[in-house]
């Protein structure tokens, strides 16, 4: 019985086996960090690049490139999707809330405490950002049949916090009123 296990340890399968293993242990992994990749070759080293500037064909390539700005959405009577472009300019209300870069209504829900506490975020406030706290508490309010809401408002970032997930509802609210 001891014969035939020292015959089976010392047979070449079994000897490239132990080989491959004890390389896969002992060589770093590849790119699995910045000490196990490869040191930087001389220059000699790497292929010849010609550096083209202005050629035609570049304009194939900015085709795929996306662009650097966000476009201004085309005015149309209706959207698809339910989106509203902003129309308000926030002097008869004395406050503004201004779209993201990407056109979008401000308003963003916060979850803390393994989703045990939710708040309503409403920001890029302009203006009289308490006349608007007393309006979406208001609406708030109203949603919840009577019940109060606790809100804090920061006027140096321009938000207002709202405890509870409304996000919903204070968005169809702001895009009522053209924000």
């Amino acid at each position: 019985m001891a014969a035939n296990a020292k015959a089976i340890v010392n047979t070449p399968l079994l000897q490239g086996l132990k080989q491959l293993v004890r390389s896969l242990h002992t060589d770093c992994a590849r790119l699995s960090s910045f000490r196990s990749s490869r040191e930087v070759q001389p220059l000699e080293e790497y292929p010849e690049v010609e550096v083209l500037h202005n050629p035609p064909e570049w304009k194939y390539v900015e085709r795929l490139l996306p662009p650097r700005t966000v476009p201004q959405p085309v005015a149309k009577p209706a959207y698809p999707s339910g989106w509203k472009p902003q129309t308000a300019t926030g002097q008869e209300s004395g406050y503004f809330v201004a779209r993201t870069k990407n056109h979008m209504v401000p308003v963003y829900l916060n979850t803390r405490f393994r989703g045990q506490r939710r708040l309503t975020i409403v920001r890029l406030i302009q203006g009289d950002i308490w006349a608007l706290e007393r309006d979406l508490r208001q609406v708030v309010e109203q949603s919840r049949n009577g019940k109060l809401c606790a809100t804090r408002v920061n006027e140096l970032s321009g938000q207002i916090h709202i405890h509870g997930d409304y996000v919903d509802l204070l968005r169809e609210h702001l895009k009522s009123k053209g924000f």
